[in-house]
């Protein structure tokens, strides 16, 4: 197709001369119906290899074009735009991948779902960097507050409605060594706290609690309890230059998808996330990691 050939993406000349020949070869494979498809589909492509090419990361079309590389382009070579920018990219990208390598299903077309910022999930690196924020706070209220976030956040799933009116005394302790949450208000649920982020819980609780007091296990010294009460807290933490925001939403996200992709029976989940529907987790699935086909066969095959 000439579109293919006479289309040049906005790139640096050396840079288009190390990735281009590939990415016309991967469009010209996935065999656009029109014009405008093509110069979508090769600009999409192109400017993700260059991405990949400044970071010393493979180039080829088929290790560009699987979710978990258009999701680390979007997240880190593409972050500088606005959503729907983000979005229109990934839909080219995806489309592509379709295009060129097939339905991630081997049965047929997957459901489509879209994400969004508000659901995308933090990666370990970013959690590293929100303890060291944590840890590094100038002042204890505002350490272990932004602990208790992480803690109840990426350990037990809680938003900020559920975080704001707990106790102290609402954190259990199992002789097993388990610790449980007992969750307040509409989704009242007590959800065990995941190993990696139990300790941290803990010591947050006992900063938190006084002998004979019931105090708030989130910002006990304020009796203040809006709903602003988190978002009024992140203003007054100070942030590490590099270092992600905080959003809560992100953090139950991540440990959505954790759940889902360690393979938690599905009721287990829904009860410990405090769900009757399924419109939260399809928020999240774009950002699920696929089985590979062979996985996926076995899986199909052996259930």
């Amino acid at each position: 197709m000439d579109a293919i050939t006479q289309y040049r993406p906005r790139l640096p000349a050396p840079v288009w001369e190390r990735v281009g020949t590939d990415c016309r070869r991967a469009v010209t494979k996935a065999k656009p119906a029109t014009p405008k498809q093509a110069r979508d589909w090769l600009g999409a492509l192109a400017h993700a290899a260059a991405h990949a090419d400044a970071c010393g990361q493979p180039t080829e079309a088929e290790r560009l074009l699987t979710p978990e590389a258009i999701e680390w382009y979007l997240a880190t070579g593409y972050a500088h735009v606005d959503e729907s920018s983000r979005s229109n990219r990934r839909c080219r990208l995806n489309n592509l991948r379709r295009a060129l390598l097939g339905p991630d299903l081997t049965t047929g077309e997957p459901a489509a779902y879209s994400g969004s910022d508000s659901s995308r999930p933090y990666t370990q690196a970013e959690q590293a960097q929100l303890y060291a924020t944590a840890r590094s706070q100038p002042t204890d209220a505002l350490r272990y507050g932004c602990l208790t976030l992480l803690a109840l956040g990426f350990g037990c799933g809680l938003d900020s409605p559920e975080v704001i009116p707990l106790r102290t005394h609402d954190v259990r302790e199992a002789p097993n060594g388990a610790v449980g949450v007992a969750v307040r208000g509409a989704r009242t649920r007590v959800v065990l706290c995941r190993t990696a982020w139990a300790p941290v819980l803990t010591e947050t609780t006992t900063w938190a609690s006084q002998p004979g007091q019931v105090r708030y296990l989130f910002r006990p010294a304020s009796h203040a309890r809006g709903t602003n009460t988190v978002t009024n807290f992140l203003a007054q933490a100070k942030k590490q230059p590099g270092a992600p925001s905080l959003v809560m939403g992100r953090t139950r996200a991540t440990w959505l998808v954790d759940a889902i992709e360690a393979r938690m029976h599905l009721p287990t989940l829904m009860a410990a996330a405090g769900l009757t529907t399924l419109r939260s987790i399809d928020r999240v699935l774009p950002y699920v990691r696929n089985l590979t086909p062979e996985q996926a066969a076995a899986a199909l095959k052996e259930f």
